[in-house]
């Protein structure tokens, strides 16, 4: 199973980041380590101070492929729902100062916290998800796919040119505006729509 993140996929997002807007979809992975199932607690890496969620719509991929062209992309997958993509700022902003990689930074372990699966025979896929995310009880993050740069059909068909799909990988299709820190003790609510999928504490 490969876990694929995309970056940089609201524009919103990339502004308050001072990150340039991309043309093309933005691309890393996680190792299958980094995932955090069945609303466990994350425990806070002793590695970073800064540790921030980014609440994003997951897609699960239910069959394989290899070069998929756009218009057969949506019967790449068959289930979505919402992921936290966890990052340590500190760490991604010092990496990125001196041009290194910053995967210790994105990949570490459980750093992709994923929930309940939704078939997208139960809701309608076709028109744009609207995914919102609690800190507290207080509404931190929301995101509608409407604003996606790179629509999901496109970042499959594009993910698909330089590695091959496979049944069970996950694609983290990017989080909109509105990112922060978390800390000890805090609670994580995130819902598809105004259904909670994902609802967590960090120890």
């Amino acid at each position: 199973m490969k876990i694929f993140c995309v970056g940089r996929n609201y524009s919103e997002h990339a502004t308050e980041l001072k990150n340039e807007i991309p043309d093309a979809p933005v691309i890393f992975m996680k190792p299958h380590t980094s995932l955090l199932t069945d609303n466990k607690p994350f425990y806070y890496p002793n590695f970073t101070t800064d540790l921030h969620y980014e609440c994003e719509i997951v897609l699960r991929i239910c069959k394989n492929g290899k070069a998929v062209l756009p218009k057969f992309a949506s019967s790449y997958y068959d289930a979505v729902t919402v992921g936290i993509d966890f990052t340590a700022r500190d760490l991604q902003d010092k990496q990125k100062q001196k041009g290194l990689p910053w995967e210790i930074a994105k990949a570490f372990d459980n750093s992709a916290v994923l929930g309940k699966w939704k078939s997208i025979d139960s809701i309608d896929i076709k028109s744009p998800l609207q995914f919102s995310l609690k800190k507290n009880e207080q509404k931190v993050q929301e995101g509608n796919t409407s604003d996606l740069l790179f629509s999901f059909d496109h970042i499959i068909s594009y993910v698909s040119q330089f590695f091959s799909l496979n049944m069970g990988d996950l694609i983290y299709t990017g989080t909109p505006k509105g990112v922060g820190p978390v800390a000890i003790g805090d609670r994580l609510q995130a819902c598809l729509f105004d259904e909670e999928l994902l609802n967590f504490e960090i120890k």
